[in-house]
């Protein structure tokens, strides 16, 4: 259909129209209309609830510890994954609203009690009576009161538990899921099968690769580094045999090695074309990265130990690392979660999640530079109320408001110990 030419000397311009006795008044005329249609839109149920979001406090917090037994352990190259636990966090408004978090421990049996002290006996009084809208700056007064005895190890896993916890009530309080109020990207994300690790009985890791390719899983990673280099070529042909050709295969060493180990395995890993090699080294040594970066063409991905923005910006300048993989729990929540992912994508660094779940889900599907959300198997019951689907490779974001992430009454039952 051909436009009507809005420049002809017939038709007058907005200007002009509202300059004559008839814009002024239609103009009137809309100016009513609109008003009326405002009187009418505060008294709809999801207008209100935007309304009240001027109004909101946070009120007081709950913390449930939680333990679970391990029947068969398993674990990488530094870690035996046996005694597990984690904190559910709940922190309520005066409005009714309540945000959730979850922090998980691998291990070390009374991390969780340390944090839920933390949240409780330090951070609490901080955040008592702030706007949850207001986040940075309850980010900010947190750090602040927490600064004298440092704000990385579990310290900043508290940290990290209420910013997610409050996060969450700012996406309950306007009914969008997070990622949409953080600005969208997508509405899923590819995910990979962390399922290769070491076994008790070698065939589990077979059958573990095996079935995640089954599950709908297109990329899946395996631990290396507990044993020679030789064993390590093993387990990766033996994965590599499980899961075909077409499949994103990834190997995590856990930071077991020294630089001049790295660099010898890492050679071996990129001829068997891996897709990435994970966290080589411990995390504070960067120049040790900083050579990785230089020698190798593998990609080098890390960045689940580093504790906040600021770690991330010096592996970025010394170019070490080519996909960062940010903690929630490390990094400081949802805040500084996101600023980390931001400044990798302004240097144009992929971002993958340490971690899966839907709180890392909202927060990958937000930015352009997401490639990869850690997950295991999807299949049955969730500790979470919300169920993660996975179609064509690609977990997709649940659609409910907030982050998802409030865990199940029967299963803190089950499993809470404090």
């Amino acid at each position: 259909m051909e436009l009507q030419n809005l420049e002809s000397p017939n038709i007058p311009t907005r200007r002009e129209f509202f300059r004559s006795g008839i814009g002024i008044a239609a103009g009137a005329a809309a100016s009513m209309l609109v008003s009326q249609k405002a009187i009418a839109d505060r008294k709809k149920p999801g207008v209100e609830t935007n309304r009240r979001a001027t109004d909101v406090r946070i009120k007081s917090v709950e913390t449930f510890v939680l333990a679970f037994e391990t029947k068969s352990p398993s674990r990488d190259a530094i870690h035996l994954f046996s005694d597990r636990g984690g904190v559910v966090t709940r922190i309520h408004t005066n409005i009714g609203v309540t945000g959730h978090s979850y922090t998980y421990f691998g291990t070390i049996p009374g991390g969780p009690r340390l944090v839920a002290q933390i949240i409780n006996e330090e951070l609490f009084d901080v955040i008592k009576g702030e706007d949850p809208f207001f986040v940075k700056r309850i980010r900010d007064k947190m750090w602040r009161a927490t600064e004298y005895h440092g704000v990385t190890g579990v310290v900043q896993f508290g940290i990290a538990a209420v910013d997610m916890a409050v996060w969450d009530i700012i996406g309950r309080v306007l009914e969008k899921p997070l990622y949409k109020i953080l600005g969208a990207f997508t509405d899923r994300v590819p995910a990979y099968a962390m399922v290769g690790w070491y076994y008790e009985d070698q065939e589990e890791f077979t059958k573990r690769c095996s079935a995640a390719i089954e599950e709908g899983f297109r990329a899946v990673k395996i631990k290396v580094g507990l044993g020679s280099l030789s064993d390590d070529i093993r387990r990766l042909k033996t994965a590599r045999k499980a899961v075909g050709d077409n499949i994103d295969l990834m190997v995590d060493a856990n930071q077991a090695f020294t630089v001049s180990t790295a660099l010898e395995r890492g050679k071996a890993y990129q001829d068997l074309g891996v897709f990435w090699f994970e966290e080589p080294l411990p995390p504070h040594n960067h120049d040790g990265y900083e050579e990785l970066g230089d020698k190798l063409s593998v990609r080098i991905a890390t960045g689940e130990n580093e504790y906040t923005k600021y770690a991330f910006a010096d592996l970025i300048k010394r170019g070490g690392v080519d996909v960062v993989q940010p903690d929630n729990r490390r990094t400081g929540g949802v805040t500084e979660w996101m600023e980390i992912a931001a400044l990798a994508d302004a240097f144009h660094i992929q971002v993958a999640s340490h971690g899966g779940g839907p709180g890392n889900l909202n927060m990958l599907a937000a930015m352009p530079n997401a490639i990869y959300l850690e997950s295991g198997s999807l299949k049955g019951q969730s500790m979470y109320e919300v169920n993660l689907k996975m179609v064509d490779g690609k977990v997709l974001v649940p659609d409910v408001p907030g982050l998802g992430t409030a865990v199940r009454d029967d299963f803190i039952e089950k499993h809470r110990v404090a």
